[in-house]
């Protein structure tokens, strides 16, 4: 990947100053970050990679706990993913004050075509998500979203400038080929064979919709906001959350979802306060989910962020085993092991172009 090995969140211009650290080097992190001091920087990458794993983890498992309680609504479902974005607006009040020099603002309009576009597809991501999780058990689905850092692959490469080196290239075949294992393996049970399919190519659908939206919102962070301030990445969640949350309701009323809401909560199997507790902490799920990848995004890269995501690919199907009793049967096993492969290509690549980076970096200032 030479010296082009991350995503830049930051385009230096000509007279900008050249990395002043190896993790700078290494990471193309923005020049907001490398204001940071070097604990502060790396607590920060390791406080957001929790978020994306915590977040992740209980969105999965709770999204499906809804469909066990009796839920049946996809559209409640796809809400509830991004109906968290309202716990970011005391965060905009009480965020610190920024010592850089101010960045003009993109206009209105173009701020709003961002949240627009993104909130929509974040939407339409949602619901292909929600089929997912209804037609599939949480192990099977989990295995699939790895796809997602193949996805971002290739459309880093097409929007972002990543560049593919063979280790990137084995882990996109490597994680295709586990969701393939998945797609001709069906688990039957109480699913039909067609649900079955349905569930593995939505998802997998979702999973590069997911992987363009991570692209898409570094590629609006290089050109268009070019802003160096933690507040950028709130206005991101809060904006897109509200237009998903819009777009979302009009589904659940337009298709007439919302007649079997009140159905749903007086006969939950666990009781209507297990229902409203559900819905509530999928909702602070994902939102913890997407405050941790969209700042991420702006420290580090949108790939980064998704390889993140992807490590938590094997705790989902161990905590379905645990709560859901999901069987873990020997194909689902080997497409693990598989996308556990696959991530461990990647994330040798990067330590590799780390290392090509520190000792350029002591050659230039020894």
């Amino acid at each position: 990947m030479g010296e082009a090995r991350e995503i830049q969140l930051h385009i230096r211009d000509e007279g900008d100053p050249a990395p002043t650290s190896p993790k700078e080097a290494a990471f193309g992190q923005p020049q907001s970050s490398s204001k940071l001091t070097n604990w502060q920087w790396w607590f920060l990458l390791f406080f957001y990679s929790f978020l994306i794993l915590a977040g992740q983890t209980a969105g999965n498992l709770l999204g499906r706990f809804y469909y066990n309680l009796g839920g049946k609504s996809l559209w409640m479902a796809t809400f509830i993913s991004s109906a968290g974005f309202p716990l970011i607006i005391p965060l905009l009040f009480l965020r610190p004050q920024s010592s850089t020099a101010a960045v003009p603002r993109p206009s209105i309009a173009k701020l709003a075509t961002i949240y627009i576009v993104l909130g929509l597809l974040t939407t339409g991501n949602n619901l292909m998500y929600s089929y997912g999780l209804l037609y599939l058990p949480v192990s099977t689905f989990s295995l699939i979203c790895a796809t997602q850092l193949a996805f971002n692959a290739v459309f880093s490469y097409f929007l972002n400038s990543q560049k593919f080196t063979p280790f990137i290239f084995n882990s996109i075949i490597l994680l295709t080929l586990a969701a393939a294992l998945l797609g001709v393996h069906s688990e039957g049970g109480s699913v039909s064979g067609n649900k079955y399919a349905i569930g593995i190519a939505l998802t997998l659908v979702a999973s590069a919709g997911f992987s363009l939206v991570l692209s898409l919102t570094q590629l609006a962070y290089q050109k268009v906001i070019k802003s160096e301030t933690f507040t950028v990445v709130l206005e991101m969640i809060l904006w897109t959350g509200v237009v998903s949350s819009v777009s979302s309701l009009v589904g659940l009323f337009a298709g007439g979802d919302w007649r079997g809401i009140h159905e749903e909560f007086v006969g939950s199997e666990k009781g209507k306060v297990a229902y409203i507790m559900t819905l509530l902490w999928t909702a602070i799920g994902w939102l913890v989910y997407s405050v941790g990848n969209v700042a991420l995004i702006f420290l580090v890269s949108s790939l980064f962020a998704n390889v993140i995501g992807t490590l938590g690919t094997p705790l989902v199907p161990v905590f379905a085993v645990v709560f859901f009793h999901d069987t873990m049967d020997g194909v689902k096993v080997v497409a693990l092991l598989i996308s556990i492969l696959g991530f461990v290509n990647y994330v040798y690549q990067h330590y590799l172009d780390d290392a090509k980076d520190k000792k350029t970096t002591r050659k230039e200032h020894p």
